[in-house]
């Protein structure tokens, strides 16, 4: 029986014969286990009353101090030796695996049931891989130098109720402080739009058009620095790279305290964006370490969420720090920048600290010792993920992409429909966001009404997401999901195009902007639609950069849509919206047409050869990544 590969996130799914390997996950297992691994029903793995498999002491083991003396033997960094065991030991016999995961109603860390069933938490929850195959397990093992060999081992078995505490664990303490360090970076670089409601420009002297300028330099200077920094962090590593970076962007955003013209206001939107490019695609890329691809979809929504709550932080701090406009003869925005980027700066120090490199790797100064997991739980973090995705071994965490693999990458031709929808797909929105403040206060609103006026579309904005996320996972569909903000759109825009707002009650107008920006956000799908069906560490760290630097280059496309001699009714912009938004719903359809397309000939293939001819081309073919005859992609 040969598997095939998925971009859907599930790991490792049945060409056919489908209920002969749901019966072989079923069957009782034996033999001895890698480092210590479960050894069969007579060690440690029985069948319970009703069929349900339990995990009884295979955890003794693993929780003693026997274990720790194995960390201090293998550590971060392995003999060649201890490579070549564990290399010997890819296929070892473990014991029986857990019930397939189901595809579908999977949210955050929830174990799989049937509709109205109690879960067995103390059912296994190892999922069949690679690895449990004896023919292929050979073809997928972790490179030697890999930062997790030492905990890697196939015949490790755990339970529901271990997975689900250590996906909460993760959550709290990798998850939490991400999303913290991205509300850091969203204040920093979103506090322009409260920063121009105190009169940032007619004190700098500066016009609409500058204004545009100054956001066009910092998306460009943001997108010409995202593949550049992601090599950085493959190099250093994603925790030394990330903290850096928020260090040095928090000194250039509190210097904007002695803004005094132009110059000085470009200039600080182009260091901003050259700091902060490539922390957006880093951290995806670090979080793919802790999470499997169907969970980091979804963490993927929260991440975005809470970038939202900081501009609803942004918007209320901003309330306050504008009201100190005259302390020490200073504009209100000049303490808005200045405060807002000391506390990034607090965020940078305390990120060295609070990242580590990786699952097994968490020792450290504000970590502990020891670290933030057990040996065990270092085992079954370690195994789920690579079950999930055997390409992560393929790659060190500080292990830098060569100029070929930058190249290949750059090249691989299946990822461009999401490089396009990238590129566009956010435009109808970009350009009204970035001037709601400015239109707001053009309308009568004082400032500090204006501030307080964009909460309510922020946190209607924030609910969709999470709805659409889901719905997303739920449904196992990506561009028939992600094209719902496009549909959404299209009323908003429409009365902005054809009813004179100046004749309206300004309350009306607010009320159609907050449902209008209050729109779902397809781009926590669209960047977990990147990661699967990059498929190698490689092409997931270049393919979130590319994506990233896309979005980017439509935030450029979108703030040179509404002009000065268009205003104030933008009649030729809104119209160009439209185009816009007409373009990306044939753009997403043809995008599901062409992996539709490209999954079915790949399948024809497939099924057209034999038993031995796939397992031939396993053993002996070098594609890889989604190159992979057995490889679908996500559509």
């Amino acid at each position: 029986m040969v598997p095939m590969r998925s971009g859907s996130g599930t790991g490792i799914t049945p060409v056919d014969d489908a209920d002969d390997w749901a019966e072989d996950w079923h069957q009782p297992g034996g033999g001895g286990g890698a480092n210590g691994g479960a050894n069969g029903g007579a060690n440690g793995v029985s069948e319970e009353a009703g069929g349900a498999i339990r995990l009884r002491d295979w955890t003794a083991r693993s929780n003693t101090d026997e274990d720790d003396d194995a960390r201090s033997q293998y550590g971060s960094e392995i003999s060649k030796e201890d490579a070549d065991i564990t290399t010997a030991l890819i296929f070892t016999e473990g014991g029986p695996l857990g019930e397939p995961e189901p595809k579908r109603g999977r949210f955050w860390f929830s174990p799989p049931g049937d509709k109205g069933e109690e879960t067995d938490l103390d059912a296994i929850a190892t999922q069949r891989s690679v690895f449990d195959d004896p023919d292929l397990a050979g073809q997928y093992q972790p490179q030697p130098d890999w930062e997790n060999i030492h905990r890697f081992d196939p015949s490790a078995r755990w339970t529901w109720r271990e997975e689900r505490a250590l996906i909460r664990k993760v959550d709290f303490k990798i998850m939490l402080w991400t999303c913290l360090m991205f509300c850091a970076l969203e204040m920093d670089r979103a506090n322009i739009r409260q920063a121009v409601t105190d009169d940032l420009l007619p004190e700098l002297g500066l016009t609409t058009n500058d204004y545009n300028l100054g956001n066009s330099l910092f998306a460009f200077s943001f997108l010409c620095a995202e593949v550049p920094s992601q090599l950085i962090s493959k190099y250093l590593g994603c925790d030394i790279w990330i903290p850096l970076q928020m260090v040095l962007w928090s000194l250039v955003a509190s210097s904007q305290f002695t803004l005094s013209g132009r110059f000085g206001y470009l200039a600080s939107r182009v260091l901003l964006g050259m700091l902060q490019g490539g922390f957006i695609p880093t951290v995806v890329l670090y979080l793919s370490y802790f999470y499997k691809a169907n969970e980091l979809t979804i963490r993927m929504g929260f991440f975005w969420t809470s970038m939202v709550f900081a501009d609803i932080f942004a918007a209320l701090s901003a309330f306050g720090l504008l009201h100190m406009r005259g302390v020490g003869g200073y504009s209100g925005w000049r303490w808005l920048f200045l405060i807002e980027g000391m506390v990034t700066l607090v965020f940078g120090i305390l990120s060295f600290g609070l990242m580590p490199a990786g699952p097994t790797q968490t020792a450290g100064w504000l970590r502990g010792e020891k670290g933030w997991f057990t040996p065990r739980e270092e085992v079954i973090l370690v195994n789920r993920i690579i079950r999930d995705d055997p390409s992560k071994g393929g790659m060190h965490n500080r292990e830098p992409v060569s100029p070929r693999l930058l190249l290949k990458s750059l090249l691989d031709f299946d990822l461009w429909p999401i490089y396009l929808i990238g590129l566009f797909n956010h435009v109808p929105y970009a350009t009204p966001t970035s001037y709601l403040a400015l239109s707001l206060k053009g309308m009568g609103f004082s400032t500090f009404q204006t501030n307080l006026l964009v909460i309510p579309s922020q946190v209607l904005h924030i609910v969709n997401m999470i709805i659409l996320t889901y719905v997303s996972e739920f449904t196992g569909q990506m561009s028939l999901i992600a094209i719902i903000p496009q549909f959404w759109a299209i009323p908003f825009l429409v009365f902005l195009r054809f009813v004179d707002t100046t004749t309206v009650s300004k309350w009306t107008v607010w009320l159609v902007m907050t449902f209008f920006l209050g729109s779902p956000y397809s781009h926590p799908i669209q960047v977990g639609w990147i990661s699967r069906n990059a498929n190698t560490v490689r092409s997931r760290a270049v393919g979130s950069a590319v994506y990233n630097m896309c979005v980017q280059g439509g935030s450029i496309i979108g703030a040179n849509i509404y002009r000065e001699d268009d205003a104030p009714h933008y009649t030729r912009g809104n119209t160009v919206l439209l185009s816009i938004l007409a373009f990306n719903i044939v753009l997403y359809l043809s995008t599901k047409a062409y992996y539709v397309w490209r999954n079915r000939s790949r399948e024809e293939v497939w099924n057209a050869m034999s038993e031995s001819e796939r397992e031939k081309y396993l053993a002996e073919n070098w594609d890889a990544g989604n190159k992979r005859l057995d490889f679908r992609f996500a559509s």
